[in-house]
């Protein structure tokens, strides 16, 4: 079924795939690239294709190691350069969730309240439980450090952005009213979470084999940013360009995962921030394409296969609009293949292989 998957003989190379990116080489195999895979299409890779024994992440470290050496060895013998890790601090948030109706998920999907948050007064953000950097435990991030194969590289990033946690402790709505009734208070509770995610960072850049830092922070929906751009420039992008610049000082690319229509905050994001690279696309608001040839001479171009053919096209679609980001994506240069997200549970693993499995041909 699959020409290429899983590589008997993975030879992953971090630097060509950094070098590539930051427009330093040209030519050689368009690499891969994704932001998150979900347990759902991961577990069936590692135990069918893979042939290994599935292992819950638990509380203890065998377990825990169990896991991540499923994890390590997932990305590598997928064709990846580098593995991608993301956790964070637990910023207490209110959630809804119900159960996952995807064909493929046996769990339940959360999301954030948008109507009733955690802060929402002076009262509520002095009893809030701001969590500490020194309780969080960096193990996963240090196993991986220490246990990558040969050639590839660490891609890290707290999880959740300043912007997506800001909205989920306010809650949307809550954000949106107090943008007028109690700026204070928002920038008091933005500054929080910035200095939180700032010390963060500092231990993700101290890892030897970290090569870039992904965050991920949405800041838009279809028609455009969730909030006033002005907003997200005093709120979300000076903290953004503070960890491209811890980033930049480590010698390291700043690479930003952000869903929706960004195009009226772009350049504040490529010339204040300094992002290196962009990632999330989605052929409603702007093909991947059309978005690279207005902005790729600037920085790298990440993904862009669209959810919506990954999730419900066949595989030889998937297979064509993959060859088609190659030929026309691939061939400009700075860029790395994917999809235009991540891979949700939704997405069939025949899909999201195929899509591998081609970029790899």
């Amino acid at each position: 079924m699959f020409k290429n998957i899983p590589l008997a003989v993975p030879r992953p190379d971090i630097r060509r795939f950094i070098d590539g990116l930051m427009g330093r080489t040209r030519g050689g195999r368009t690499p891969l690239i994704e932001y998150l895979v979900d347990e759902t299409v991961m577990k069936p890779v590692v135990t069918a294709l893979l042939g290994r024994t599935w292992s819950e992440f638990g509380p203890d470290r065998e377990s825990q190691r169990a896991w991540l050496d499923n994890f390590i060895i997932f990305w590598q013998r997928l064709g990846y350069d580098f593995v991608r890790f993301e956790a964070g601090l637990p910023f207490l948030e209110n959630k809804l969730s119900a159960e996952d109706t995807s064909a493929f998920a046996a769990k339940s999907r959360a999301w954030a309240d948008e109507h009733q948050g955690r802060v929402t007064t002076w009262k509520e953000f002095e009893s809030y439980p701001w969590p500490e950097v020194k309780d969080f435990d960096f193990f996963p991030f240090e196993y991986l450090n220490t246990h990558l194969p040969e050639g590839m590289g660490l891609l890290v990033s707290h999880a959740g952005g300043l912007f997506e946690h800001l909205s989920w402790i306010r809650s949307f709505e809550g954000l949106c009213l107090a943008l007028t009734e109690d700026r204070v208070l928002v920038e008091a509770a933005a500054a929080r979470i910035g200095e939180s995610i700032t010390d963060f960072n500092r231990h993700l850049l101290d890892l030897d084999n970290v090569v870039a830092l992904f965050p991920g922070d949405d800041m838009g929906f279809r028609s455009g940013p969730l909030i006033a751009p002005s907003d997200l420039r005093i709120l979300a992008l000076p903290w953004h360009r503070r960890w491209a610049a811890m980033a930049h000082e480590k010698g390291l690319p700043y690479f930003l995962h952000s869903c929706g229509n960004l195009d009226l905050i772009m350049e504040d994001l490529i010339q204040d921030v300094r992002i290196d690279g962009k990632h999330s696309f989605e052929d409603a608001i702007l093909p991947v394409e059309d978005f690279q040839a207005r902005y790729g001479s600037r920085l790298a171009v990440l993904g862009g296969m669209d959810l919506n053919t990954l999730a419900k096209a066949s595989s030889e679609d998937v297979r064509r609009r993959t060859r088609t980001l190659v030929d026309i994506c691939g061939a400009r240069g700075r860029y790395a293949v994917g999809s235009g997200n991540s891979i949700p549970s939704y997405v069939p693993a025949a899909n999201y292989l195929a899509m591998v499995d081609e970029a790899l041909d």
